[in-house]
């Protein structure tokens, strides 16, 4: 059974200060690091790969295209960052608000575009969100819980891959229907963390396009172009509901095989056979089946929007939840402080520091 707010919030409403607020589980003591040295850390380990993704560098990920045994290591694993089990099931019987979820996903894909965010970001940001609804029932009659779920998803993404990450508070962008402190959308971020067991390395389906491809067209490096074809597929299969039935890895095959067949004019039975030992061919033939119904592009990948933001309105209170909020005289905790881009939304009247009645 899902864990309740006000159980899952009192566990974070512990005595941190704002420099040690990031779990680091790789750390020899378990302990907490700053969040310079998190957000520095994961910069080092690979933050240009988005750019990699079109400017024809060696993997689709950024890294040297997998071995066998990691490629097997990462099918292993790739369940750990995947929904519970019943996500799709619930969503479909209407059990979980698909609604909801279709509205916070064109907002992510706005505020991505808007940023020119690489396609990993969206991929990730997404991610967490459907494991984090998976796995946490957010309250019923509270829309903007979504809202805020999604600024902090998105914000965690940003985080873990792009170089130039956009304060929180500039990230509520593109028509959002609510705006949060930088504070509030902190607590947020924590109890996604909390709830996704700080596994935000996701094993995505862009982890095996590139040696997918590879082993299908029998070439040392995936071109560019089959790359920037694959990368708008899988974009494209993030608001279909039926594609969270399928691992990363067969959505990532169905992918390579629906490029190579309709672009290299590879016979699919071929492109099958070569990656047969890595995945299931039913599922991933019924994959290509649901890929071929797609219609491009896909939101995530249409050009940036225009510089001026939509900025939003919101009802006073929102902002400092009781069941979010903790207190600190710093804001701006979890957001790049030398990030490039303007602070428009900073500059709109700041709202009282109410507390919600209830969660």
């Amino acid at each position: 059974m899902a864990p309740s707010m006000d159980c899952a919030v009192s566990s974070l409403l512990c005595a941190e200060d704002n420099n040690s607020i990031f779990y680091n589980e790789d750390d020899d003591d378990f302990g907490f690091v700053e969040e310079d040295r998190w957000y520095s850390r994961n910069h080092r380990n690979g933050q240009e790969n988005n750019k990699r993704l079109f400017y024809g560098e060696e993997s689709l990920t950024g890294i040297p295209l997998q071995s066998e045994e990691c490629l097997a290591l990462m099918i292993e694993k790739e369940s750990e960052h995947m929904p519970a089990v019943d996500y799709f099931d619930r969503l479909r019987n209407g059990d979980l608000d698909i609604g909801a979820r279709d509205e916070i996903l064109d907002w992510i894909a706005k505020v991505h575009s808007h940023f020119s965010f690489g396609p990993m970001c969206a991929y990730l940001a997404v991610n967490y969100l459907d494991r984090f609804l998976s796995a946490y029932d957010l309250p019923k009659g509270k829309a903007w819980m979504m809202q805020l779920l999604g600024v902090a998803c998105l914000s965690l993404a940003a985080k873990m891959e792009e170089t130039d990450v956009p304060l929180s508070l500039d990230l509520q962008v593109e028509d959002a229907k609510f705006v949060f402190e930088a504070r509030t959308i902190q607590r947020m971020e924590l109890l996604v963390l909390s709830t996704l067991k700080w596994r935000m390395q996701a094993i995505t389906p862009l982890s095996f396009t590139d040696y997918f491809l590879k082993k299908i067209t029998d070439d040392q490096i995936a071109s560019r172009s089959l790359i920037n074809k694959s990368v708008q597929l899988i974009l494209s299969t993030l608001k279909g509901i039926h594609f969270l039935e399928y691992k990363p890895s067969e959505i990532a095959a169905a992918v390579a095989i629906s490029v190579a067949v309709k672009t290299e004019t590879i016979d699919s039975e071929k492109a099958i056979s070569a990656l047969v030992q890595h995945v299931q061919k039913d599922k991933v033939m019924k994959c290509v089946e649901l890929i071929q119904e797609l219609s491009l592009p896909s939101d995530f990948i249409k050009g940036p929007s225009a510089p001026i933001p939509s900025v939003p309105q919101s009802p006073i209170g929102v902002l400092d939840a009781a069941c979010l909020s903790y207190r600190s005289d710093e804001s701006g905790v979890g957001s790049c402080a030398n990030s490039s881009h303007s602070s428009p939304i900073a500059k709109r009247r700041k709202l009282n520091d109410t507390k919600m009645d209830e969660c």
